[in-house]
């Protein structure tokens, strides 16, 4: 099972294979793995126990960050994601730590968690994937619908800048120049970084 797994010289931490959207263009739709070696695709989901052992078996100087990001959405288990990131920041105050998010995490957790963030995570990174509501849902198809996912994912992101260092919105590569021009706008509106991230097929 798949806990930790390398990847262009980060750490990252598959917690669960649960998602709240079933992205049309998601690389698991394809792919056991990102890095050609790990099946990422979990027979269970681990423990805290478990996730801290297979910390341990790392050489944790290796790496430049650490980062939850596996086959699902990492705050489906929020309160687990937290309290493995509280850890490693106790042990490995330098060591930045990053989420890779969809923004959902208000929503599946019914409250406002990023508050509880701070001072643990250096980065989130937010899936934007697209420029409006209907455009959302038709690639993202969110179990929230497009209005409250869009719009949450949104929200989100204007919290967490107050209790994150940096908080960006990003989209792939595969879009129009138009709609990256959109979103891009959308990010300065919120007042966050913006990333055009590469497609991974």
């Amino acid at each position: 099972m798949t806990i930790t797994y390398e990847y262009q010289g980060a750490l990252y931490v598959n917690l669960t294979n649960r998602c709240s959207n079933a992205c049309t263009f998601c690389v698991r739709n394809n792919h056991d793995n990102v890095n050609g070696e790990d099946d990422l695709w979990l027979e269970r989901e681990p423990t805290l126990e478990e996730i801290q052992a297979d910390f341990g078996k790392r050489d944790m100087t290796k790496y430049h960050s650490v980062v939850f990001c596996g086959y699902g959405e990492p705050t489906i288990r929020f309160d687990t994601m937290l309290a493995v990131a509280k850890w490693l920041k106790k042990d490995y105050p330098e060591l930045p730590i990053r989420l890779n998010t969809n923004g959902h995490a208000n929503l599946i957790c019914k409250r406002d968690v990023t508050p509880e963030m701070e001072g643990v995570f250096d980065c989130v990174s937010i899936s934007l994937n697209a420029e409006n509501p209907e455009k959302y849902q038709a690639l993202c198809l969110s179990e929230f619908g497009g209005e409250a996912s869009f719009f949450g994912l949104l929200d989100f992101a204007k919290k967490a800048k107050a209790y994150v260092p940096e908080v960006v919105l990003s989209v792939v590569d595969v879009m129009s120049e138009e709609e990256i021009a959109a979103c891009r706008k959308i990010a300065e509106d919120c007042g966050v970084k913006f990333r055009v991230r590469a497609f991974i097929e």
